[in-house]
């Protein structure tokens, strides 16, 4: 491998490497990566196809909650991964929803209208060619087009953290061609709502300021100067927008006491340089959530991409915004952050690169690391600038702030397009529009940093493709990436159909080994490693030993409810695999009943009982091919399911089913009573004695105390407490249609003595008695809304991910 650069400081004035032919030379030679960190890419099924082209730079973007939006001309598409436990296909699981584009054109506020649409006619009339063709020209003060094709879909997107939506997901900020910057939540899972635009309200804002950023700025000029003009449009034209992390603030009650708020900040770029920093408080439902926004001024003229850099020190959580230049300057900005808990910024902003090579920086990572050899974190900022990497190391020791940085050469013969990075292990993925991906893996050495790099050659996975971009997986399974057809025979292709396509970056036993070791302890935020452990067992038909051992030791040595749920997962994949597929389509008529036998004269048809016989033959059919579950997919219906005297056959499978099936419900039992004993925790700590709390509290505790075999001191002594404090109270639940009390004897439904069945929230064991209930994302329960007279305490409870998939509730 190749030590790609010293490292330097900007202070120490020594020179940084050339960036001309003999280092990219130098580098190539150098390049070879080592045995352990060789990559085999693997290509994933399906392949998603685009219905219109891509648009902007970095049209590729992959969300915390397992969501890729890719910007097209038309629309933002939007593809959710799944780890479908009711699936028995190998194929990825990928829901598709779409952000559409305003059917209006966006039409900054740079004054009143009529001003406006006098000076719009002024400079468009100007015997001044470089006054009326600049106007006319720029799709900024013409974003309809008139005579130019009007501006449609998406130049950039951008998600939020984890955690931000109504229902604790990712928000998706989305900048159109025409400037229009809007914040869009997915809360029924079908369709995106906007609920906020920010360009109009940020609009309106500098209309009252009169376009000044403080009360101290002097008036610039009137609105028919066209300097002026052009200065109001590019202080509110955005180029970039990323999403911090979540912070904390307080928030002052009526009553004088402080209570903790989540939030949320937005920073956007705009034309000018400006940089504005909006506040949203979370979970965040639209206008109302705002809390504040000031604009920063970066001094970086034609900036180009913007990034924020998070820093942790000492339990000092430092901030700030790194801005880049088309020009090649790359800097950080001080953010100072209004009313947030323990954060803090710099004095004055650092310059990471100062020169202005004209090498254009057009995408900016940043991803926290930790030193070995400091023993403290440091953050590592890579950016691409052309066809090189910047790479940029920040530390913060007693001295201060130490700046090591230097470029990576050689990587690819054409600049690159797009650029990824895995932050749990700081590996970062470059790619140019030939079909090129890099792989770039961090080392730390004695003074800074070194790479190790490796080519991945997507011809060889997808054939002949160019490359639009390429966007990462949360945890690092999967690269997603945007292809067109390549050159066949030197020739171009006549049309391009655009598509995204997926690569695997882990073997299956890495996947295991995460999700076995991992610090979340969440299945649905790591959805793309059980994705890739449900395509092994799926293909092979059983878990490997390996896997079973590992789990079962950290079952029995970890009281945590995270790894009982990964066993269920791989129990209920290992019962999909063992399924048998239908031989026919289950949609496609069947055409049997319209055969006749030759016994039979053509002018008589067949009788009610052939008819009849024949619907139970089929039907028996039919049930053999549900219960003939062992066989391969390939293999016909007519050579794989057993006939009705051949039972010796069938039953080790069956009896295997039943094995599984019986292991699952162990498993689903054991989650239930630990999740029954949590609600139970809350009852008893947030009840008066007399209180109803709408949860079935004496059900429960019977339920829990029904099983012999059950025997945990926990439980037995909480259920002691509560029935002690309910005295001989029972509050049972009633049937709304009869009247009649629901007894507690299923952990999923009630069913009342008149036969009704209603069927039971699993957050808080309560029966679901109204039309209009939620629903986990896997559809493995139902849980009931929370009303306007539910106790804070069981809000939160209503709040929480399935008990058996950790998948938010809709």
């Amino acid at each position: 491998a190749a030590e790609c650069g010293g490292s330097l400081s900007p202070s120490a004035g020594e020179e940084e490497p050339p960036l001309g032919l003999d280092s990219v030379v130098e580098e190539a030679a150098a390049a070879a990566p080592s045995a352990g960190f060789r990559l085999t890419a693997v290509r994933r099924e399906p392949a998603v196809r685009l219905q219109h082209g891509v648009s902007g730079l970095e049209p590729l973007a992959w969300s915390e909650d397992h969501r890729v939006s890719v910007c097209t001309a038309r629309s933002i598409a939007v593809l959710e991964q799944l780890s479908d436990v009711h699936s028995g296909g190998q194929e990825m699981v990928i829901h598709r929803t779409a952000v559409p584009a305003p059917a209006a054109a966006c039409l900054l506020k740079v004054g009143p209208k009529k001003e406006v649409a006098e000076c719009k006619e002024k400079f468009a009339n100007s015997m001044d060619p470089t006054v009326s063709q600049t106007f006319m020209l720029d799709r900024v003060f013409n974003p309809e087009g008139k005579s130019l094709p009007p501006m449609r879909g998406f130049k950039y997107s951008s998600w939020s953290p984890l955690g931000c939506d109504a229902n604790g997901r990712c928000l998706l900020a989305a900048l159109t061609m025409d400037n229009r910057l809007t914040i869009h939540a997915n809360l029924n899972r079908l369709q995106w709502v906007q609920l906020v635009d920010l360009t109009e309200i940020y609009g309106e804002r500098l209309y009252e300021a009169s376009y000044k950023l403080s009360k101290a700025d002097t008036p610039r000029g009137e609105l028919g100067d066209f300097p002026e003009f052009q200065r109001r449009h590019s202080m509110q034209t955005p180029v970039r927008m990323e999403w911090s992390g979540i912070c904390t603030t307080q928030q002052v009650k009526h009553n004088n006491e402080c209570r903790d708020v989540g939030s949320v900040l937005l920073a956007v770029l705009f034309e000018n340089g400006n940089i504005a920093v909006w506040q949203f408080q979370l979970p965040f439902l639209g206008k109302e959530s705002i809390t504040s926004c000031n604009t920063i001024e970066s001094g970086i003229s034609s900036p180009s991409v913007l990034s924020w850099w998070e820093y942790e020190h000492n339990n000092r959580k430092m901030s700030g915004l790194i801005v880049g230049s088309a020009f090649g300057p790359v800097k950080i900005l001080p953010v100072n952050l209004k009313a947030v808990k323990g954060y803090f910024t710099l004095r004055q902003p650092v310059v990471l690169w100062q020169e202005m090579d004209q090498l254009p920086v057009h995408s900016i990572k940043c991803i926290p690391l930790y030193h070995p050899y400091q023993k403290c974190s440091c953050s590592l900022v890579v950016a691409a600038r052309g066809a090189y990497v910047f790479w940029c190391l920040l530390l913060i020791s007693k001295a201060g702030l130490n700046v090591h940085n230097s470029h990576v050469t050689g990587l690819h013969s054409l600049p690159i397009v797009s650029m990824t990075a895995d932050k749990q292990n700081g590996t970062v993925y470059t790619c140019s529009s030939d079909g090129k991906v890099r792989q770039l893996i961090p080392i730390f050495t004695d003074v800074a940093l070194k790479f190790e790099h490796q080519l991945i050659k997507l011809s060889e996975v997808f054939g002949s493709v160019r490359t639009h971009g390429i966007a990462v997986s949360p945890c690092g399974a999967y690269l997603a990436v945007i292809t067109t057809e390549g050159m066949t025979n030197g020739l171009h292709p006549v049309s391009k159909n655009y598509q995204v396509q997926f690569v695997t970056l882990k073997t299956f036993e890495e996947a295991a080994a995460q999700l076995l070791e991992s610090s979340v302890q969440n299945l649905f935020r790591q959805v793309d490693l059980t994705d890739l452990v449900r395509w092994k067992i799926l293909k092979d038909k059983h878990i490997p030993q390996f896997l079973q051992e590992a789990l079962d030791k950290k079952i029995e040595s970890c009281g945590s409810t995270y790894f009982w749920r990964l066993k269920l997962f791989l129990l209920r994949i290992l019962y999909q695999s063992m399924q048998k597929a239908p031989s026919e389509v289950m949609w496609r008529p069947s055409h049997e009943d319209t055969k006749i036998l030759i016994s039979d004269s053509p002018g008589m048809g067949s009788t009610e009982d052939d008819q009849e016989e024949g619907t139970s033959k089929q039907a028996s059919r039919q049930s053999l091919g549900d219960t003939g579950k062992g066989m391969d997919i390939d293999d016909t219906a007519d050579d794989s399911l057993p006939q009705s005297s051949d039972i010796g056959g069938r039953e080790p499978m069956e009896e295997k089913l039943l094995e599984i099936q019986a292991q699952i419900e162990a498993v689903e039992m054991h989650l239930t009573r630990e999740h029954m004993k949590r609600v139970l925790g809350e009852v008893y700590l947030h009840t008066w004695i007399t209180e109803n709390t709408s949860i079935p509290t004496r059900g429960v505790c019977d339920f829990l105390m029904s099983d012999a075999g059950y025997d945990d001191r926990t439980a037995r002594v909480l259920i002691g407490h509560i029935l002690k404090k309910m005295n001989k109270q029972t509050f049972p639940e009633h049937c709304s249609l009869c009247k009649e009390i629901l007894p507690f004897t299923d952990r999923k439904q009630a069913v009342c003595s008149n036969g009704h069945i209603w069927l039971r929230c699993f957050l808080t064991y309560q029966s679901c008695q109204s039309l209009v209930y939620r629903r986990c994302l896997l559809h493995d329960s139902i849980a009931r809304h929370p009303t306007p007279e539910d106790p804070e305490w069981i809000k939160r409870l209503l709040q929480g991910p399935c008990t058996f998939c950790d998948s938010p509730v809709f």
